[in-house]
């Protein structure tokens, strides 16, 4: 009977002792998790109140700022809790990590190698100085962070994702395909897995491969026009400009505020000899975007298809005054005279193109200019 009372009243105990002495630290973290940033900043600041001292609580409080984008309090936090211990390697992944939301890559990487000094296997802290130095463009080492982070473990479809992402930025395309395929493995349901993975076999001629890619992205999200985008391009490649079309429809559905996809639905159209409706996606594309010289480049061609030689005329020499080093624009406006019996002003645009080294131009002089 006595044992059973004992146990009864040890019991108790442990009941009690749940409910009294939950760690506010605990519970913050919780907050964290869930998503309640603002409930448990405020949990942490009676914490700190209390104990200005308390280098975790001044950490989890820093992530309570960074969930509520508040980088710069974040960092306060984080450089307070280092303060009181300089090789508290979390904290400096958490300051690095702020510092990377306000795209100070470079300073970032310095809080990263930190942590990474005061704790060589801390997988996350190379991840984060992967992604830094992709941002800053020093793509080898990227792809060496991202492998130590494989390394150290555990391995999942994040990391494998972003070192195959490095990989096809180096243009090792084989490489990161098998990248891909191993995130794909650990996770059939992110599309965009599937869509950079048809980037990389289209880039590797594997069409065929990269449609199929493209198709499972789309069937995960079709809300990306982007997606539509790149099937549309592999489409066109394999010439098969009508569901190439159907895809630019369905991309400029989505989002018509993209210079690029009218002029490449322009391109499908002048393929299929859709001239007025490629000139009309080319006139979107420089009403969107006056910059770009290939857009008055390709509108000429089909204007001159249509025999509408002056408004050719009058976009390459809009091309021409963006961008003047190009010889083929040079070449093809020459034609364009040609065409008009404007012989003397196309010979002097084939000896500028000549002049740039075009070999076209060379042979077009030999024909028609004395």
């Amino acid at each position: 009977m006595g044992m059973n009372k004992l146990s009864f009243i040890f019991g108790l105990m442990l009941i009690v002792t749940a409910a009294f002495g939950q760690d506010p630290l605990e519970i913050a973290k919780k907050k964290i998790q869930a998503g309640d940033f603002n409930g448990a900043k405020a949990e942490l600041s009676k914490t700190i109140d209390a104990q200005p001292k308390n280098k975790l609580a001044l950490d989890l409080r820093g992530q309570a700022k960074a969930g509520l984008n508040d980088f710069y309090g974040a960092i306060g936090d984080f450089t307070a809790a280092l303060e009181i211990d300089s090789t508290f390697a979390e904290a400096l992944n958490h300051r690095g990590e702020a510092k990377l939301d306000l795209e100070d890559d470079d300073a970032a990487i310095l809080d990263f190698d930190k942590a990474i000094k005061f704790n060589p296997k801390f997988a996350d802290a190379y991840t984060n100085r992967g992604l830094a130095k992709y941002n800053i463009e020093d793509l080898q080492g990227a792809y060496f962070d991202f492998s130590k982070a494989l390394e150290i473990g555990p391995a999942d479809a994040d990391k494998y994702f972003n070192r195959g992402v490095a990989k096809a930025e180096l243009g090792e395309f084989v490489s990161a395909i098998d990248d891909y395929t191993k995130a794909i493995e650990m996770d059939k349901t992110d599309g965009s897995l599937f869509n950079y993975r048809g980037v990389a076999h289209y880039n590797v001629g594997n069409l065929d491969q990269a449609i199929a890619d493209y198709d499972q992205a789309i069937k995960l999200d079709a809300k990306d026009p982007l997606k539509f985008e790149n099937r549309a391009l592999a489409k066109s490649a394999k010439e098969d400009f009508k569901g190439a079309l159907e895809d630019y429809n369905k991309a400029i559905e989505l989002s018509t505020e993209e210079p690029e996809t009218f002029n490449l639905r322009g391109v499908v159209k002048h393929n299929l000899q859709d001239y007025d409706g490629a000139i009309a996606d080319y006139t979107k594309a420089i009403e969107i975007d006056e910059t770009n010289p290939v857009y008055y480049d390709n509108r000429a061609m089909s204007r001159t298809e249509k025999e509408d030689f002056a408004g050719a005329i009058e976009d390459y020499s809009a091309s021409i005054e963006l961008y003047p080093s190009d010889p083929e624009t040079f070449y093809q406006r020459a034609l364009v005279k040609l065409a008009m019996n404007n012989q003397y002003d196309a010979c002097l645009d084939f000896k500028r193109a000549e002049e740039m080294g075009s070999a076209d131009a060379k042979a077009a002089i030999k024909k028609n200019c004395k």
